[in-house]
């Protein structure tokens, strides 16, 4: 057999020798040029333009014919006819007869108290009173029969059969019983009182509606005691339930006394809820609270409803605008108006602007002003009903920002 050893040896390529290193030069150098990319991102992330945030507010128009508003105020609606109802006694209760959001009349039985010992007193007042009363009819008999008995002994005296002692004896005997039947008449007369006195103290343990409203809250359960003052420790209720008159919804808010003199008596308010932003709510001034708060440094302002509204809940927030006479408007009210929040507008050198949105960025918009409207100013030209202006611009805010609305 041919040996090939040979021949395969020929065959064989020679290789250069590996030079030591080599590979770990390259994976530094993979490793720098990672870490340089990364950085140069890195370096591009921190160094980019970043968004202002915003706050936004739209541009309104007030309708032609109506006027414009010299102050801005918040408040609550208030019930001027709000009442806690509880008992004039403590005592268990034993049924309640309302619920939340419940109709009441003025009358109705709202709850009942567990009256078995005034019911007791009452029975023992009218068994006294009944006895009385049969006592008094036997001594009328009594009486009857003293006077007939006097009468005939006076006959007897004038025919000289008896003494005048004797005739003496049972006219004395006959006043007596006379005199008796008055106490007993006194008598009757205390326990009829007796048993006005424990009716009227039954009739406290019925707890009823003391005028016509809505049942806002429950606050008593059957088996709990309830009574007028706080008493157990907290363990005892002091009343079945709130009733509101809804007839007497009204507003109140707290004006600044420096601004108090802008508002007076039958002045018109337009009113806007917290909860229906959309609903403009006629009103009109009732008064102003001839006090000062000096805490506060307000003034209580209060105001009506010019028609009530089932939406309309008491201590809903709410927002009112008092609007000036028509006949000191500055501006004509037979065209409409655009009204933009004071806050967006922004003066430097006597020129007004304000930042207008667009997209993600902005839009620096020269305005020109009229009168104050509350908290809103009127914009007779530079902004239209609808736009989009940044309220309250940061000193960085520029026409060139990116911005991101809250």
């Amino acid at each position: 057999m041919t040996d090939l050893t040979h021949d395969l040896a020929a065959l064989r390529i020679e290789r250069d020798p590996e030079r030591p290193g080599a590979g770990r030069w390259i994976l530094w150098i993979g490793l720098l040029i990672l870490l340089s990319v990364g950085g140069f991102a890195a370096w591009r992330w921190l160094t980019r333009e970043r968004p202002i945030e915003v706050q936004v507010a739209s541009v309104s128009m007030r309708a032609a014919g109506t006027q414009g508003a010299v102050l801005n105020a918040s408040g609550y609606v208030t019930a001027r006819r709000r009442a806690t109802v509880s008992s004039k006694i403590t005592g268990k209760v034993i049924e309640v007869n309302v619920e939340e959001g419940m109709m009441v009349r003025e009358g109705q039985v709202l709850a009942r108290l567990d009256a078995s010992s005034p019911r007791a007193a009452l029975a023992l007042a009218e068994a006294q009173a009944e006895a009385a009363r049969r006592g008094l009819r036997e001594n009328e008999v009594r009486l009857e029969q003293a006077r007939l008995a006097e009468r005939r002994v006076t006959q007897l005296l004038a025919d000289r059969i008896v003494s005048q002692s004797q005739v003496d004896q049972a006219k004395a005997d006959a006043d007596s019983i006379e005199a008796h039947i008055a106490a007993l008449r006194e008598q009757i007369s205390v326990t009829e009182r007796q048993i006005q006195v424990e009716q009227a103290e039954l009739s406290n343990y019925v707890i009823r509606a003391p005028f016509g409203g809505v049942a806002v809250s429950k606050d008593a359960q059957p088996g709990e005691m309830v009574s007028p003052v706080s008493a157990g420790g907290g363990f005892t209720r002091t009343g079945i339930c709130t009733i509101v008159d809804m007839n007497s919804l009204e507003i109140e808010v707290d004006v600044n006394e420096s601004y108090i003199s802008r508002v007076k008596p039958g002045q018109e308010v337009v009113a806007v809820l917290d909860a229906y932003p959309d609903w403009m709510i006629p009103s009109r001034v009732i008064t102003t609270v001839p006090t000062a708060d000096r805490q506060k440094a307000t003034v209580l302002v209060r105001i009506g409803f010019n028609e009530l509204d089932p939406r309309i809940l008491p201590d809903m927030a709410i927002k009112v605008s008092f609007l000036r006479d028509a006949d000191e408007s500055a501006t004509p009210v037979a065209q409409s108006t655009t009204l933009t929040p004071r806050a967006t507008i922004k003066t430097e050198g006597g020129n007004s602007f304000a930042f207008v949105v667009r997209g993600d960025g902005v839009e620096r918009r020269a305005v020109r002003l009229g009168d104050a409207d509350g908290e809103r100013v009127e914009v007779l030209a530079g902004l239209q009903p609808g736009d989009r202006v940044v309220v309250s611009p940061p000193a960085e805010l520029t026409a060139a920002s990116k911005i991101v609305v809250k």
